[in-house]
């Protein structure tokens, strides 16, 4: 209940709020100051950059990233069009805007955000930035480029229009996450030497040349998580047989988790590992790859590949190169299908339409694989097999089940209680390299092969 005493106090502090509140143009520029102490960030207006101008030498963008990072504050840019080059990093940076709303466009004749090691946070969030296809000078190897630095946060952004990668990383530790990276004319994202990196919940799209790639200089532990990306429409405008073109792309790099993302529309693999050993596929689905959607490849040590699904491809996994030092994996609970035997290239080796191939101390277990016209499952090539398994799978519509090398010099397999149906070809059959050579093994046995133990499969 509101007595008369309450009333007299509860109107004289309105009487005195009244007084104090300033004209409403004075209260409208105080809000907003308020706003911006509220945001605990510098509102970049105070240094005379606004949307709409263009800062080409990039110098007073410059001077106010050093003002924020010298009072150790983020750098809060309003929505509009910022016009930049060349750009001075200090040892902090930290940029936000509005998402979708605060657009950095790079002005050309040099490069935009280029840092290394005396560089220790880089941090950028809710921001657009746009490379507008213009050229980069040698020294940028991407729209964003940093080396060294101590961390790397990139959370919200849009990167496109980059001549060459979106995104390149050297070095760097951090996360990556929730960004979108388009229309660069190589790859979206490039990490080298990374010293801890996450790569999550991105969405990379119509790059030149490949979407992810973790790469490291020479074989060595790396650690990077690449987890639930979408990456759509890779393609190898610089050509080769696999160098480019490839969704997700390991290269020497140890130790790195590729799990749970989505890899469509690719020139050749949605995910390929090439030396990079201790390598965890798992739980991707990847569709229309133009070449073998999943490599494990050359000079390896440990790879599981598990539980992800392939759908349209030349090949659905590969785990090869024996004669590199490649071995030692496990490839179970994957489901392969609608293979082709057109591929971007010329068919080598054994050629394409093949749904899962394993060379050295390798089990396979559990896979479902219809519709691959050469093979369900190819063991070896020529005498570079060794101590592998093929369990439990499932194979349907295939040219042959399963095919296993017998060359002299192979080494030892156990093909068993695999069921294959629909393959007019045979069931469990010898090869030579590309030549067949055999009947079907699972009806007569391999008693010729004393490296072989063929036993329960059924043909249906």
């Amino acid at each position: 209940m509101l007595n008369r005493r309450g009333f007299l106090k509860a109107s004289a502090g309105v009487s005195a709020l009244s007084l104090a509140l300033p004209f409403p143009a004075e209260a409208a520029q105080r809000r907003g100051v308020e706003l911006a102490a509220t945001r605990g960030s510098i509102d970049a207006g105070e240094w005379g950059v606004q949307p709409g101008t263009s800062d080409e030498s990039g110098r007073a963008f410059s001077r106010m990233l050093a003002e924020a990072a010298d009072r150790n504050m983020p750098m809060f840019l309003p929505p509009g069009v910022y016009v930049l080059s060349n750009l001075e990093l200090p040892r902090a940076v930290r940029l936000q805007g509005v998402p979708g709303a605060t657009r950095i466009v790079y002005g050309g004749d040099g490069y935009l955000f280029l840092g290394g090691h005396e560089v220790e946070r880089f941090e950028l969030s809710g921001l657009v930035i746009d490379g507008a296809n213009r050229w980069l000078a040698d020294q940028a190897q991407g729209l964003i480029d940093l080396r060294r630095v101590g961390v790397v946060r990139l959370d919200d952004c849009v990167l496109i229009g980059s001549s060459r990668n979106a995104l390149a990383l050297e070095g760097v530790a951090g996360r990556v996450e929730r960004s979108t990276f388009s229309g660069a004319a190589d790859s979206g994202i490039f990490a080298a030497e990374s010293a801890g990196l996450t790569i999550a919940g991105n969405t990379v799209t119509d790059c030149g040349n490949g979407g992810i790639l973790v790469h490291r200089w020479q074989p060595a532990e790396d650690g990077t998580i690449i987890s639930g990306n979408r990456v759509e429409r890779i393609g190898a405008r610089n050509g080769g047989t696999g160098q480019n073109g490839n969704g997700i792309n390991l290269f020497r790099a140890g130790g790195v988790q590729v799990t749970g993302n989505q890899v469509a529309d690719c020139a050749f693999s949605a995910i390929r590992a090439n030396g990079s050993g201790n390598a965890l596929i798992a739980q991707n689905t990847c569709l229309r790859s133009g070449e073998t959607a999943i490599y494990s490849e050359f000079s390896f040590e440990g790879a599981v590949i598990a539980g992800n699904i392939v759908d349209f491809a030349a090949n659905g996994i590969s785990i090869a190169n024996l004669d590199q030092g490649g071995r030692l994996a496990t490839c179970s609970g994957n489901l392969v299908r609608n293979l082709s035997l057109d591929g971007p290239y010329p068919a080598e080796s054994a050629g394409f339409g093949i749904g899962i191939s394993i060379e050295a101390d390798t089990s396979v277990t559990g896979n479902v694989v219809e519709d691959a016209p050469a093979y369900g499952l190819n063991i070896g090539w020529g005498a570079f097999m060794r101590n592998v398994t093929a369990t439990g799978n499932v194979i349907r519509r295939t040219g042959i089940g399963v095919g296993v090398t017998v060359v002299e010099g192979a080494g030892s397999a156990v093909i068993s209680g695999n069921l294959v149906s629909e393959a007019p070809g045979g069931a469990v059959v010898g090869h030579r390299w590309g030549e067949k050579v055999t009947e079907d093994l699972a009806a007569t046995g391999a008693a010729a092969f004393p490296n072989l133990l063929i036993e329960r499969n059924r043909a249906v």
